[in-house]
């Protein structure tokens, strides 16, 4: 799951290096903007709804995090 997700956001996002961080949300490499697109980009992939409540730091802080997210949704 670690490794789609990566995949798909490294074509969306090729200037991030997802895997520079495991604080990207903390770091301030992503931003609200940001964000948004990924959850655009996970809900048309895996056909998931995020819930607003989903959408925490935790969650977004590194591709483990949205892969935990993404599975318990699924």
């Amino acid at each position: 799951m670690e490794e789609k997700i990566l995949n798909l956001l490294s074509e969306e996002y090729p200037e991030i290096d997802f895997t520079s961080s495991d604080e990207l949300v903390d770091d301030g490499i992503l931003d609200s903007l940001t964000i948004t697109g990924i959850i655009a980009a996970l809900t048309m992939e895996f056909g998931i709804t995020i819930p607003y409540e989903e959408i925490v730091e935790e969650n977004f802080n590194s591709v483990a995090g949205m892969a935990a997210m993404v599975q318990r949704l699924l």
